[in-house]
């Protein structure tokens, strides 16, 4: 046998064992990254919902329904104010509250987001129709 195809075999040899040993070291890799994601998923968090303001007329928010892409949306009709609610969200699925006001003299509004008593969101709006929203990362996921 000449060296040429055997040095051509050692090294298909070599390569082989490197691209199991890898493919291995992935799939360990993989099943960690898939164990973190299903616990992140599952993990609950809370979050306080402010709203401040004048002429609110409605406050749409994610309440903890639904799937965390797909959060069920509450509604608070005619809220007084100031609006605070604390609700429990599952994993990567965000917090979010809307207010909306439509006030021909000019309305004005402030949402916040709560998480371990920091605020994690803030946001304003002012005018004849103000639609103001706090949509903040889930700390789940960060």
């Amino acid at each position: 046998m000449n060296s040429t195809a055997r040095t051509t075999r050692t090294v298909r040899a070599a390569v082989g064992a490197f691209a199991v040993t890898g493919l291995a070291l992935a799939l360990t890799a993989c099943s960690e990254t898939v164990d973190q994601v299903d616990k992140a998923v599952n993990e609950t968090y809370q979050v306080t919902y402010e709203v401040t303001g004048e002429g609110v007329d409605t406050i749409d928010f994610h309440g903890g329904g639904g799937k965390a892409m797909e959060p069920t949306i509450e509604t608070v009709e005619q809220p007084t104010l100031p609006w605070k609610k604390t609700v429990t969200l599952r994993g990567i699925m965000p917090p979010a509250v809307m207010p909306t006001a439509v006030d021909i003299t000019g309305a004005r509004l402030t949402c916040k987001i709560i998480y371990k008593g920091e605020v994690i969101k803030e946001a304003t709006g002012e005018g004849l129709a103000t639609a103001g929203g706090c949509i903040a990362v889930s700390p789940i996921a960060d």
